[in-house]
């Protein structure tokens, strides 16, 4: 496998990345902000990574973030 073929294997889970890297972090400091601690017993770290990997995964399926 050469390195162009790993590098596009990478690039095809760029939304999921994204997801994870960007949003999740977001979506938890956003709930922080807001005060909202726990919600049904999860904290906003779950909440984010919860969010940001289906989010994420969504956009890969469709292929689009719009």
């Amino acid at each position: 496998m050469s390195s162009e073929d790993r590098i596009a294997s990478v690039m095809a889970w760029g939304p999921v990345l994204f997801g994870l890297g960007f949003v999740a972090p977001l979506i938890s400091q956003a709930m922080q902000a807001l005060a909202i601690d726990q919600v049904w017993g999860v904290g906003s770290l779950g909440w984010g990574v919860g969010l940001g990997l289906s989010l994420g995964l969504i956009a890969r399926w469709r292929g689009s973030w719009l």
